[in-house]
């Protein structure tokens, strides 16, 4: 057989390093691109029927991608999401089951993975897990790391443009995450006077006061500020010639600082926007209700890049998805919610097949408090003091969404799908009792393989091991 003389060609010039970039990468494994947004409800981009906030770069990046409609996270709180994302393990099995804490120090992460397939590995932005042993990513310079300083820094592209280009010429695959800080609060970035508080459409789940709307309002700008960040982002992966072989992920995190979205596990705090482009090899423009979660994130990544999984990690590839070869992935996702340090014990749990959510409320004689909701100040969602104080006569939907965030029952299950924003429990309702029944039999079979005894893990002395890295000894409190 003959030999095809630009296949030839293609091969001298590889041997001899002076192939176009387009040539080495066809012939190396991808890279990775991750950009992830800060607290930002999934149903707020009209990717996922948002009515307000406008995100042309988002939206061009899922017409050239497929989009998750049942992506989910383990944690609807900052550090347990990442530290799953990074690791491919829920927060029993790294550590990190609790904000503000810490993953066991011999955890290993995206770094550990791909380093040792010929992976840089690196991350701008806000980084927010630790310890760094558990995390050695690249430091990667240009985005704001601190989510909470105000007013939020504007992005300098030069050192992530650095770090993608320097793959043309080292041969050597990137995998960088880019981990934005908006839209958290302080909602300080964008243009709010697009969004006029009396013309916005508020979620079902949020009362209705002047003051939510306006700060609803500075949260919808704030959005189509981080979207302005995605396009800036994604233009300057195109520019490096990289583009053709870079899998990219977008995805929204858990939800917002509004109540009933972060620190929850409604599927506003659970549910996570989730795109995935890569062109020739990720169809374009399909949505797909394949039922993924972040910790099968890694093993994705490192099906991709040639790697094998390991029994440490608890998520599962969904490459399959990405290649069009299945519409299918897990069964179940998964939800926990430790409430310390973010206020008094609250431990909830939770699982979704994607059509019904069953959510069990481990102390259900508690009132819910989250302090940063709570707090009051401009840090702290100063509208709570409007929910509180409406008048459940003249108010009555205001009233019922606090006392829905306040009082909560043992058990709620909602059929999610026809009821997005989870306002009608049917937990007592016996027409339900089979989906609630499989649901509840699937869950305590995770909390078991989790070594989960539900409540024993919120308390002081947990958060206190956590914080150290340390492993929790006692019957059930820790994962083997």
């Amino acid at each position: 057989m003959k030999f095809p003389h630009r296949i030839f060609l293609a091969a001298l010039l590889i041997f001899w390093g002076l192939a176009p970039s387009s040539v080495r990468a066809e012939s190396s494994r991808p890279n990775f691109l991750i950009i992830m947004a800060d607290d930002c409800t999934h149903n707020d981009l009209p990717l996922y029927g948002g009515q307000n906030a406008k995100t042309p770069n988002i939206d061009a990046l899922a017409d050239r991608g497929l989009t998750f409609n049942r992506a989910y996270l383990t944690s609807a709180m900052c550090q347990p999401c990442r530290a799953e994302l990074y690791t491919g393990q829920y927060p029993l099995s790294n550590g990190c089951a609790w904000n503000h804490s810490a993953s066991r120090p011999e955890t290993r992460s995206l770094p550990h993975y791909l380093r040792p397939l010929g992976y840089r590995v690196g991350i701008a932005g806000k980084v927010h897990v630790k310890p760094d042993e558990a995390f050695p990513f690249d430091p990667v310079p240009g985005f704001d790391p601190n989510c909470v300083r105000e007013p939020t820094q504007t992005h300098d592209l030069t050192a992530v443009r650095d770090y993608i280009n320097r793959s043309q010429h080292d041969d050597q695959p990137f995998c960088l995450v880019i981990a934005l800080v908006d839209p958290h609060i302080p909602w300080v970035m964008g243009d709010p006077s697009q969004y006029p508080p009396k013309k916005i459409k508020l979620p079902a789940n949020l009362a209705d006061t002047p003051l939510t709307r306006e700060h609803f309002s500075n949260y919808l700008a704030e959005i189509t500020y981080m979207d302005g960040q995605v396009g800036d982002i994604l233009a300057a992966l195109k520019e490096s010639g990289q583009e053709d072989n870079t899998l990219v992920m977008f995805t929204s995190e858990q939800g917002s600082q509004f109540p009933g979205n972060k620190w929850t596990n409604w599927d506003t705090g659970l549910h996570t926007a989730l795109v995935a482009a890569w062109p020739g090899k990720i169809a374009e423009g399909e949505r797909t209700d394949a039922l993924v979660q972040y910790a099968d994130v890694l093993p994705t990544l490192l099906e991709y890049a040639g790697g094998e999984t390991t029994p440490a990690i608890d998520g599962t590839s969904f490459a399959a998805v990405l290649k069009g070869q299945t519409d299918s992935h897990r069964q179940f996702a998964y939800g926990m919610h430790n409430n310390l340090p973010e206020g008094p014990r609250y431990p909830i749990r939770s699982i979704t097949d994607g059509r019904f959510r069953l959510i069990l409320n481990l102390l259900p004689d508690e009132i819910y408090i989250e302090k940063h909701v709570m707090g009051g100040g401009r840090l702290n969602n100063p509208y709570w003091a409007t929910w509180m104080g409406a008048d459940p006569i003249k108010a009555p939907l205001v009233y019922e969404r606090t006392k829905r965030y306040l009082s909560r029952p043992a058990e709620q299950l909602y059929l999610t799908q026809e009821d997005p924003y989870e306002l009608t429990n049917l937990a007592t309702d016996t027409g339900y009792d089979e989906a609630k029944g499989k649901l509840s039999a699937a869950l305590e079979a995770w909390m078991t393989s989790q070594a989960d005894p539900g409540e024993a893990v919120d308390t002081v002395e947990a958060l206190q091991a956590a914080r150290k890295g340390a492993h929790l000894h006692g019957p059930g409190i820790s994962k083997p």
